[in-house]
């Protein structure tokens, strides 16, 4: 009896993943998510667009992982300093304020197109919402097993929301890029008292 050989699946390098996804992010920067198309891509990266389907499916599980992947380095997991408001601070301070500006920017256009493709929603609730609202979640669970904050405090379940809030408002309210200093500010002003949870 033959053995069937299982169908070889061409790997991509770990460095020739992140060219592709940052090429994916100037595109998006520069023609937004619908008018970006795989041809397009293909050709920035010099790539068959054959290999981008068998790798990512598709436009919207491409756009979702190339965000996904220029997010901070690292899980919130690498981040306890023994506090809410340290982790909190922590987290923000792992990008800069030129970084926040064009990830700003870039959620902004993302925004409205999830609202149009339902594709590029599911996509992005798999590999950027639902990831993150775990790791928010175990980072929270270790500020209730501190002590910090009372396990039936009811804005647990909308700090995602609050975070992701200040963010966005920043733009549309002051006209004024998200930086560190005006998140950090929010999270002692906004997130942390919200939570019951000690600003000092």
């Amino acid at each position: 009896m033959t053995e069937v050989a299982p169908a070889r699946r061409s790997r991509i390098t770990p460095e020739r993943e992140a060219e592709l996804y940052e090429a994916v992010l100037d595109l998006l920067r520069e023609v937004g998510y619908d008018a970006l198309t795989m041809d397009a891509v293909a050709a920035r990266t010099r790539s068959s667009k054959a290999t981008l389907y068998r790798q990512w499916g598709g436009k919207a599980e491409l756009v979702a992982k190339a965000v996904r992947h220029s997010k901070p380095g690292g899980s919130f997991d690498e981040i306890d300093t023994g506090s809410l408001k340290g982790d909190l601070h922590a987290l923000t301070l792992r990008s800069d304020d030129c970084e926040m500006e064009q990830n700003s920017a870039l959620m902004r256009g993302l925004a409205m197109a999830v609202h149009g493709n339902p594709d590029l929603l599911k996509a992005f609730k798999a590999h950027l919402i639902e990831p993150e609202m775990a790791e928010f979640r175990r980072l929270l669970q270790r500020a209730v097993d501190r002590g910090e904050v009372r396990a039936d405090n009811p804005a647990i379940g909308f700090v995602m929301h609050m975070m992701i809030g200040g963010f966005a408002a920043r733009t549309m309210i002051d006209e004024r890029p998200p930086t560190q200093e005006f998140l950090l500010s929010y999270i002692d002003a906004v997130v942390l008292p919200a939570l019951g949870a000690p600003i000092h």
